[in-house]
């Protein structure tokens, strides 16, 4: 499978993995503070963006998504060098199974799936993703005219983004029509998120969760250690399920700091 990809920057690479229904442009708000300390690689996962369309559903299309994120580094890392990878949401996950599998130098996880206390918690998120889109398909063709108006854009924005201010109408629109046609809702978010068992040596690992989650709320960080003991976890105040728009700055040094070469530690719990 050809996913579509982007790059730019100098530097170690590092690859950054979007949620799901969004597309690689989730990472625009971070690019400029990253671009000069990093070779940023952003690409659109299967069924996403402009990558061929899904093929699976279940648990066939997670297992699909790792091994074509995985073929995807393996082709644009240089020799002797991996890359490090970063991901949000869905992409957290495929990051994460990356790290466990000692496919890639280091990890870095948004609010990534995969940390659920049990069905019923999972069920909330399916729930969530698919009233969103009953409601953007409600508006159908008129979503663009009634995205102009902020009383219709902010609180449609609200579960994705605590600050739905800072992302662009263009954007908006976009995201909009993905959440009312991607297979992936429908597809794979309810299957099993299963990692596989951690290689040796430990990958270093970074998860950062933001308090104001409304997809995957924060509660959910409590698991991190329980499948990567040697973790770096960390609690993001004042941002939200894609905190890149909500704190760019800060999302950036986040991604700066998880990317550096080091040895993994077990943090204290």
């Amino acid at each position: 499978m050809t996913l579509r990809y982007d790059v730019d920057g100098h530097g170690p690479t590092l690859v950054l993995v979007h949620g799901v229904v969004h597309r690689r442009q989730a990472w625009d708000a971070v690019l400029d503070l990253l671009t000069p300390y990093r070779r940023v690689v952003t690409v659109d996962l299967p069924g996403h963006g402009e990558s061929e369309p899904l093929r699976e559903s279940g648990e066939n299309v997670l297992l699909t998504l790792q091994n074509e994120v995985t073929e995807f580094v393996r082709e644009i890392e240089e020799p002797d060098h991996q890359v490090h990878i970063a991901g949000n949401s869905l992409g957290g996950y495929v990051a994460l199974c990356l790290a466990a599998q000692g496919e890639v130098a280091s990890a870095t996880a948004l609010s990534p799936a995969g940390f659920f206390l049990n069905h019923t918690d999972q069920a909330r998120t399916m729930v969530t993703f698919r009233a969103m889109r009953t409601v953007a398909r409600t508006f159908g063709k008129a979503t663009p005219t009634a995205l102009k108006m902020r009383a219709v854009r902010y609180p449609t924005l609200l579960p994705f983004f605590a600050h739905p201010s800072r992302v662009s109408y263009e954007a908006a629109v976009v995201d909009a029509s993905s959440l009312t046609t991607n297979a992936m809702i429908d597809a794979g978010i309810d299957a099993p998120f299963e990692f596989p068992p951690l290689t040796e040596p430990l990958v270093p690992v970074t998860v950062a969760w933001g308090t104001r989650d409304l997809i995957l709320p924060h509660y959910q960080v409590r698991g991190v250690r329980r499948r990567f003991p040697h973790a770096r976890v960390i609690s993001v105040p004042g941002v939200g399920h894609v905190p890149m728009t909500d704190n760019p700055e800060l999302i950036a040094s986040i991604l700066l700091a998880g990317s550096q070469d080091r040895t993994p530690t077990a943090d204290p719990a």
